[in-house]
């Protein structure tokens, strides 16, 4: 990835640095509640977004870094993708695991309220802050906030997904909703753990 330009403006670089810092706090709070309702509820659609969230404020902690030390290493940087790439295939297989012992009626997915609460705040901060992102990876020239961005923008849908298969299971007892949500985040779980793999945004999100 491109080393930053020397001549980045102040200003831009204070809005960088504070959108990457309401990310980190976001983020934090989004992934602590989503496993903890993930564990109470034996979630697995909690888990696959929960998951997805922990790597995702790992990503911004990259960002954040860099634009606080803009002459940084970028190998560093890259790296750094790889090991979300690989955390997120990790993720795939605990989700694959959790819903194939629930849609076997091992454990049971039971109805989470905090969790529908939390994703549909998700569903609503999330694109927001892909928004402000690519702004201003468009001002810095940035690969890795425009990847951020588009982080951002996937959680968005993931938290959409998930929230369905959890009303579903909380409003007509449908367990294998939840499962089933779940598995329907697969392909964008993995498509973003491979494209940052591969050091570049799963997608890119107008």
């Amino acid at each position: 990835m491109p080393v930053l330009s020397e001549t980045l403006s102040p200003e831009i670089a204070r809005r960088v640095i504070r959108i990457q810092t309401l990310t980190l706090m976001w983020m934090s709070a989004e992934a602590a509640v989503s496993l903890a309702a993930a564990w109470t509820a034996h979630s697995p659609a909690l888990l696959s977004f929960g998951g997805d969230s922990a790597v995702e404020l790992l990503s911004a902690a990259v960002v954040l870094r860099r634009f606080h030390r803009p002459s940084g290493d970028s190998e560093a940087e890259e790296r750094a993708s790889k090991i979300a790439g690989a955390l997120l295939f990790v993720l795939a297989a605990f989700v694959i695991l959790a819903s194939a012992l629930a849609l076997l009626g091992v454990v049971e997915a039971r109805p989470s309220p905090v969790g529908i609460a939390l994703l549909i705040l998700a569903v609503v901060v999330m694109p927001w802050l892909a928004r402000q992102k690519r702004r201003l990876s468009g001002f810095t020239g940035s690969a890795a906030l425009r990847a951020d961005a588009a982080e951002s923008a996937v959680c968005g849908y993931l938290a959409l997904i998930a929230s369905v298969g959890l009303a579903v299971n909380a409003i007509w007892g449908v367990r294998w909703a939840d499962p089933v949500a779940a598995l329907a985040l697969l392909p964008l779980i993995l498509r973003e753990g491979w494209e940052a793999m591969k050091g570049e945004p799963c997608c890119d999100a107008d």
